[in-house]
């Protein structure tokens, strides 16, 4: 059996790795693809020092984010209350429905921040009231602000 050959990834390779991932390829798949075409390079003590520190600043940016988020939610669950204005039939119903679209414009106007509708979830809403929404800022950050759904 051969031995084994250590690179680093320049780039990302399907069924692989990712970018700047330390693998084990057999020698001639080294030699022959991956160092001539320049998706790798031979993992040496300065290379992996190299990546440990690309993985250290990449770490600290998504720590960064994640903090960002988090002081977006509480700015949002301090306000704690948006209101939109639907037109009214009988029975308190509105026409239409309340879209996500309208509830990221609502907090736009409110708090100046912009917020993804993709990643607000609402409940069926028909009539006027009170509702719950989930914000998703970040993938473990969810704020939950309360909708008013008033006359027009």
């Amino acid at each position: 059996m051969a031995k084994r050959v250590q690179l680093v990834l320049n780039q990302d390779i399907r069924k692989l790795g990712k970018s700047g991932d330390l693998v084990e390829v057999a020698p001639g798949y080294a030699r022959n693809y991956l160092l001539p075409k320049g998706m790798g390079v031979l993992a040496t003590p300065g290379i992996l020092k190299q990546v440990e520190r690309r993985k250290e600043l990449e770490r600290q940016r998504l720590i960064e984010i994640k903090q960002q988020s988090e002081a977006r939610k509480t700015a949002l669950e301090t306000i704690g209350r948006f209101t939109i204005r639907k037109q009214v039939g009988e029975k308190e119903s509105i026409f239409g429905t309340v879209t996500a679209a309208e509830v990221a414009e609502a907090i736009q106007e409110a708090t100046s921040q912009e917020v993804d509708r993709r990643g607000i979830t609402l409940p069926d809403i028909s009539k006027l009231g009170f509702y719950k929404a989930e914000i998703k800022l970040h993938p473990e950050v969810t704020a939950t602000v309360e909708i008013h759904v008033a006359p027009n």
